[in-house]
């Protein structure tokens, strides 16, 4: 014996499942870094055409401003507007939180496969932004729709 247990650690890199559905990360890459997103569907092994693991998110492309009592009711509503974005990241470049957000979204929607298809994603993007704001006016997760700041 050379001294190592070679039952300890049984596979390295095989920790549990942090990339799972719900939970909200940190983009690192690309013109989304620096934005929160939340996953939808993971795939740490990787498929046929995307060999490493990678996961189909929903994110905040453009955070909604600040409002105050008293600005006015349409005021407010344009203030409290989000653009989303959709898409397929390589899990390198997610960095997970210890946050979760609950999305019901529609499964058919959103696959790897309807994301291609800017009709679909149009539809997509349209319904995602209805729910992040309808999350937003609840006031529940109040983190997730603030701008990262370090």
């Amino acid at each position: 014996s050379s001294g190592i247990n070679a039952e300890w650690p049984l596979r390295p890199g095989r920790m549990g499942r942090i990339v799972k559905p719900g939970k909200v990360v940190l983009v690192l890459n690309g013109r989304n870094a620096g934005r929160k997103a939340v996953i939808i569907k993971s795939q740490e092994e990787g498929s046929g055409e995307r060999p490493y693991g990678h996961a189909l998110v929903i994110g905040i492309s453009r955070y909604p401003k600040k409002v105050t009592k008293s600005m006015g009711k349409k005021k407010q509503n344009k203030r409290s507007k989000i653009k989303p974005f959709v898409k397929v990241y390589n899990c390198n470049h997610l960095q997970p939180t210890r946050y979760q957000l609950d999305l019901s979204v529609d499964k058919e929607l959103f696959n790897k496969n309807s994301i291609k298809d800017p009709a679909q994603k149009r539809k997509a993007l349209s319904q995602v932004k209805e729910k992040l704001e309808e999350k937003y006016k609840t006031a529940k997760s109040r983190w997730f729709f603030q701008k990262l700041r370090i």
